[in-house]
């Protein structure tokens, strides 16, 4: 006998799905994203990889410093969730680190995600809370979420010297996982003299010595960050990276900008509306040698509005956080040619940020 399904008899179409799996899903969406971040606050996987040997709850509870009711229930959805492995030995369950949970959820891996999950937990949640807010008024969220101004996007972001180490953090996660693919989008070995503007910790600078034995990368920041950069996150072995000195105040709209053959901007020009990015880009080129580029690492988005739904996300959390936006190619390439740049191409990476090239021709 032949399967049945509900039709609606009013149109002569199949009645919609009783049970809306994906819109559940993503109702629940939130609760994933906190429960990885609470295990990693706690310190769940960062126990398991020290142990080197799977532990019952009862071991994780007393070594995380939480109640065995409350560690079972959070290490029963990690498991649910495959960062945990699970095996049952005479009679009590077992748990260990998945591969992926060592790599990206330990705070000692060189490939840790930990401070990314933190900033996203304690910092930008708090900012969606008010998306609707934000969407209302076409303004970020800053003042409501934080009780701070945020005219400045930076000034928000740095409203503390403990915020700006924990954006500091974040973002040389992120360069963890994605910094490669991004400075080797595009050959940049014709390109000697670097400057990366807004570099902050100096982690995608790294990249770029890595991937060019023969460049020097001069990081532009703002004094404070520099500070933390300069005692926390660079070592000797650095000796090709360096940072703008002088009596310069680090803001890259006021202050000079050092000479150079190729000006990387990651994750800046998607903080700014149209009008600041084509300032800051056209002031980019006056200070760039002829036949120098710009290199833009942003998150990109299709120009037929599809996707990626990264780079969609992404474009929403500008507007709860900053005066920008996520854009397409063309749209980039728009800013760019606006600033005196042409020759532009872009690359799409297939990992949360691609690259954006534009040349400054004789």
């Amino acid at each position: 006998m032949s399967e049945r399904k509900e039709v609606d008899t009013a149109e002569g179409k199949p009645a919609a799905d009783t049970y809306p799996k994906k819109i559940m899903e993503y109702m629940e969406g939130f609760l994933i994203s906190k429960v990885v971040s609470a295990s990693c606050e706690l310190g769940v996987f960062d126990v398991l990889l020290a142990a080197e040997r799977p532990l019952s709850a009862e071991e994780i509870s007393e070594a995380v410093g939480a109640s065995l009711d409350g560690t079972q229930r959070l290490l029963a959805a990690c498991a649910g969730l495959e960062l945990l492995s699970t095996q049952q030995v005479n009679g009590r369950v077992l748990y260990g680190n998945t591969e992926q949970a060592s790599v990206y959820l330990t705070r000692s891996s060189p490939s840790s995600l930990y401070e990314s999950i933190h900033y996203s937990s304690r910092t930008l949640y708090l900012c969606w809370h008010y998306l609707t807010d934000a969407v209302r008024e076409g303004k970020n969220q800053y003042e409501r979420a934080f009780g701070h101004s945020a005219k400045d996007p930076f000034d928000a972001l740095y409203r503390s010297d403990e915020d700006m180490r924990k954006f500091i953090l974040f973002m040389s996660s992120i360069w963890n996982i994605c910094g490669k693919d991004v400075v080797t989008a595009f050959d940049l070995s014709p390109f000697k003299v670097i400057c990366d503007i807004g570099g902050c910790s100096g982690a995608l600078a790294k990249h770029c010595t890595s991937a060019y034995p023969e460049c020097t990368v001069t990081i532009f920041d703002l004094p404070k960050v520099v500070h933390v950069a300069r005692e926390h996150f660079l070592t000797k072995a650095d000796q090709r990276i360096n940072f703008h000195e002088g009596n310069i105040i680090g803001d890259f709209f006021k202050d000079p900008l050092p000479v150079a053959n190729l000006y990387i901007l990651a994750r800046i020009i998607h903080d700014w509306t149209e009008q600041r990015c084509v300032e800051l880009l056209s002031k980019v080129y006056k200070a760039c040698e002829t036949g120098g580029a710009v290199l833009l690492v942003e998150a990109l988005l299709y120009d037929d509005g599809s996707g990626p739904l990264t780079a969609q996300l992404f474009s929403l959390n500008m507007l709860v956080q900053t005066e920008g936006r996520e854009r397409t190619p063309s749209q980039y390439a728009a800013l760019l040619e606006a600033a005196g740049f042409s020759n532009i191409q872009h690359r799409f990476t297939g990992k949360s940020y691609d690259a954006v090239l534009g040349y400054k021709q004789a």
